[in-house]
């Protein structure tokens, strides 16, 4: 059974830095494009940030360009989320999954990590 657990959300004020964390375990880690994923209250749950199974290609939503940071290390099942310039606007529940097709595979979400962002 697959399973995945973020950490490391937070509070923190404009313009700070978190880093996000997803263990994962029950697939072959190595072998699955891996994404991270917000859902903010009263909104649909959005692609933050995609990482190839090699680690080598990434891809970023429009809106965190430039200010996050996707990578995973495979010898450890992990895939993390480094976010620099914080704005109130990222402020939500982040979430990992795998990605399949494309889309992230409904049924192996992980309870998330809250990020909160004051200004």
């Amino acid at each position: 059974q697959v399973q995945l657990v973020e950490s490391g959300g937070g509070l923190v004020q404009a313009g700070g830095s978190l880093r996000l964390s997803c263990a994962a375990s029950g697939l072959i880690f190595a072998s699955r494009i891996m994404g991270w994923f917000r859902q903010a209250p009263g909104k649909d749950r959005e692609f933050v940030a995609a990482v190839s199974a090699s680690g080598r290609n990434t891809a970023y939503a429009d809106s965190v360009k430039g200010r996050f940071t996707i990578s995973r290390d495979n010898a450890n099942n992990t895939v993390y989320l480094q976010m620099n310039n914080l704005q109130p606007s990222d402020t939500a529940v982040y979430y990992c999954n795998q990605v399949v097709g494309g889309a992230p595979v409904s049924g192996s979400w992980g309870p998330g990590t809250q990020v909160t962002v004051s200004s």
